[in-house]
């Protein structure tokens, strides 16, 4: 069987921000003859026409209900903000047809995960626990994937058809979720680190000898350069990472281990995100004199 009979005809997205434009965007000559999206942002006036310009770009039929978003869709990739993920599987799930896939790509926790896809099986479909391994640009839908669940193999196949780039995790929900969270507890972690330590340095004046310190004990992480970085990834997406480490502590948290550190990177990622979207110059002390200004 060759991919293009398993390429699905009929696409749906629930949500479409960041990663729904960036999986469409990429698809390109694997594109799905028919590509639909419902977003809740459609339903609120102030963000109404945003969305319908996003569709229009990516051309992409949007829809004004997730029924009709849905109908005819032999995938869908759920792409809402962590907090609403099981919301929607419970919402879509008595909407589609037998046999079709839930790609759940949120950051969720392994208990979120779970739950949804409790849902989507309960009604005949099939959950995919999608954890998207970095950020979805520049590679689009070629982004590092990993999935787990029961419908793995199936699952990949779909996925390969589409050009995309998954890795089996396993056939447990919440597998591939558990990866993905326990590595941010790292990775966004040292973002929140550097930005308490960097910040606290700049304002009691000791920014160049501790700063020196660290590259004298660590040379390779070359710690102006990705100070820099991590404070542009915080001042522009904190608010999404903030999500993120609120559902990383829920995941440490099912663990019995607390999740006190990644509750606390959840603050310093929203406290960023609070203070400004526009990173400025790219200059670790012009970013951190403009967000001592504000804090």
């Amino acid at each position: 069987m060759n991919a293009q009979s398993i390429r699905p005809a009929h696409v749906a997205f629930v949500g479409f921000g960041e990663a729904g434009t960036a999986f469409a965007s990429g698809w390109d000559t694997f594109r799905p003859a028919h590509l639909t999206a419902y977003d809740i942002k459609s339903d609120q006036p102030a963000t109404r026409q945003s969305l319908r310009d996003r569709y229009a770009e990516h051309e992409i039929e949007g829809r004004d209900t997730l029924a009709e978003a849905l109908d005819g869709a032999s995938a869908v990739f759920c792409v809402v903000t962590a907090d609403q993920a099981c919301a929607a599987a419970e919402a879509a799930a008595p909407l589609l047809a037998s046999g079709t896939f839930w790609f759940d790509c949120n950051s969720c926790s392994p208990g979120a995960k779970r739950r949804a896809a409790a849902a989507i099986e309960m009604s005949g479909g099939r959950y995919v626990d999608v954890a998207v391994m970095a950020p979805v640009q520049p590679k689009r839908h070629q982004v590092p994937l990993l999935v787990s669940g029961p419908h793995v193999s199936d699952a990949m196949a779909v996925l390969e058809a589409l050009d995309m780039r998954p890795k089996p995790a396993g056939d447990e929900v919440g597998r591939a979720s558990s990866i993905k969270m326990l590595r941010s507890v790292m990775v966004k972690g040292m973002e929140a680190l550097t930005a308490e330590c960097f910040l606290a340095a700049r304002r009691a004046g000791v920014e160049e000898e501790v700063i020196g310190s660290l590259e004298a004990s660590d040379p390779d992480v070359q710690w102006r350069r990705r100070g820099t970085y991590n404070l542009e990834r915080m001042m522009i997406h904190g608010a999404r990472r903030a999500a993120e480490m609120r559902e990383v502590a829920i995941t440490v948290d099912e663990l019995g281990l607390g999740g006190r550190m990644a509750a606390a990177t959840a603050e310093w990622e929203q406290l960023v995100a609070d203070l400004g979207e526009n990173p400025g110059e790219e200059d670790l002390y012009h970013r951190l004199d403009t967000l001592l200004k504000r804090i």
